[in-house]
């Protein structure tokens, strides 16, 4: 089965990467020329455990192509996703140029029938919107090529997503005629063999599903950081609290971890797509608006527990950041708490020691010089008055505190995802704060 991924980011080249693996012919397309040449020569531009293997056993078995040219490779395609960016524009809302654009480019080039899949996370209604930008471009080419259009939203895990792809909860897909439902099934049939579900449903609700899905997920997060900002108030343990609620079924355990806020490509842009979407539809979506203002106060709340610590003046303070990623696993800093965190303890006046497993270069590009990069955790704390934990990365669980009390010039310690256990940092002589305990 020949199939087109137009976009090589995150979503389209993991799965375009996995398609490929179940035996599917797979061309790439991405519009940057120097992204593809690395991509061809088996160097991958986005960290994700596994990934580059996979490219490069499928590139050499010939299931996996890359490309600049959607319209020279169009018409040898059974299905066409769209993977390409929707970032969020000022009001919130996601930017369609992309996926427009893609839409376009198939209008003009079609000559034969084609099922064109919408995979990127976009607001509801715009399958509608893609269908017409193709049918347009065919009618001013003044041919009758039929055509169909469908949702497939993804539901990957950064640092996770090749066995989420290979081994999903489920496949949503919305589909509004039996010959895309067919193809469809056709191409995912290599999955099936594990027993997972494929949900059929109409398009609208495919691509409401995914906001829907991203926005609940966040809604827990919100909900047990604020839960966790209470305990500490009533002299409760979260921890405990979370065993206590997550018992039960109707609740589950999933996503309910206090910490110090959400971040990255998904929840925070989906957060504000789907409010977007409600305001424009005359709906005020409450609950998700209480939900991005208490993650935004979890972003700073390590920085407030610092300066409480230090009765309110951090200039002239060495600080520790031991973690840059929005979770572990990954590169990817978009939206991540220690933006918010490396932004503030600058303004404060404080020099930063950073260190993370994978995110150095991408922290560079963002920041650039705000920071002093760090060869490894131990290396971040010489001379620190404190250390902020940001992202549970595994090689952070069980560091020598005698080693690390030796090197800094204060022993204060604030655990941003509560990862370590108050009696032994306090037998240490470390002075200890983490979030709800």
């Amino acid at each position: 089965m020949n199939i087109a991924i137009v976009g090589t980011g995150y979503v389209g080249l993991v799965s375009g990467t996995c398609f490929a693996d179940t035996g599917a012919v797979v061309t790439c397309v991405d519009v940057d020329a120097k992204k593809v040449e690395r991509l061809q020569k088996g160097d991958i531009p986005i960290y994700e455990p596994g990934l580059d293997e996979l490219v490069i056993k499928n590139v050499k078995a010939g299931r996996l192509k890359f490309t600049t040219s959607l319209a020279e490779v169009l018409n040898e395609q059974e299905i066409v996703f769209s993977a390409v960016g929707t970032p969020p524009d000022e009001d919130g809302s996601a930017d369609l140029k992309y996926v427009l654009q893609v839409a376009k480019t198939i209008g003009e080039n079609l000559n034969k029938y084609l099922v064109v899949v919408t995979k990127s996370t976009v607001p509801v209604g715009t399958a509608r919107k893609v269908k017409a930008t193709i049918q347009a471009e065919l009618d001013k080419r003044g041919v009758d090529v039929k055509f169909d259009i469908a949702s497939n939203p993804e539901f990957l895990k950064e640092g996770n997503a090749i066995k989420d792809f290979m081994s999903p909860d489920r496949v949503v897909v919305g589909v509004e005629s039996d010959n895309a439902k067919e193809l469809i099934t056709r191409l995912y049939k290599p999955f099936m063999m594990n027993n997972f579900r494929v949900i059929f449903m109409d398009i609208p609700s495919a691509e409401m599903t995914k906001y829907a899905a991203n926005s609940m997920l966040a809604t827990r997060i919100s909900f047990m950081n604020d839960i966790a900002n209470l305990c500490e108030k009533v002299g409760a343990n979260v921890n405990m609290v979370r065993a206590g609620i997550g018992s039960d079924t109707r609740i589950g355990r999933k996503f309910l971890y206090a910490g110090c806020g959400y971040g990255g490509s998904c929840f925070p842009k989906d957060v504000k797509a789907l409010i977007k979407t409600a305001d424009d539809n005359g709906y005020s979506m409450e609950v998700l608006k209480a939900v991005e203002r208490v993650n935004a106060h979890q972003k700073a709340l390590l920085y407030e527990k610092l300066k409480a610590v230090y009765q309110g003046s951090l200039e002239g303070k060495t600080v520790a950041l031991w973690g840059l990623s929005f979770k572990p696993e990954t590169d990817d800093m978009r939206e991540s708490t220690a933006l918010v965190i490396i932004d503030l303890l600058s303004k404060a006046g404080c020099t930063i020691r950073a260190y993370d497993p994978v995110a150095m270069e991408e922290c560079k590009r963002r920041v650039g010089d705000k920071v002093v990069y760090c060869k490894d955790m131990y290396d971040a704390v010489l001379d620190a008055d404190a250390i902020l934990l940001l992202t549970e990365w595994k090689e952070f669980r069980l560091p020598s505190w005698s080693v690390i009390g030796k090197a800094m010039k204060k022993k204060i310690l604030i655990d941003g995802r509560n990862i370590y256990d108050p009696k032994e940092l306090a037998d240490a002589g470390f002075i200890y704060h983490c979030i709800g305990r």
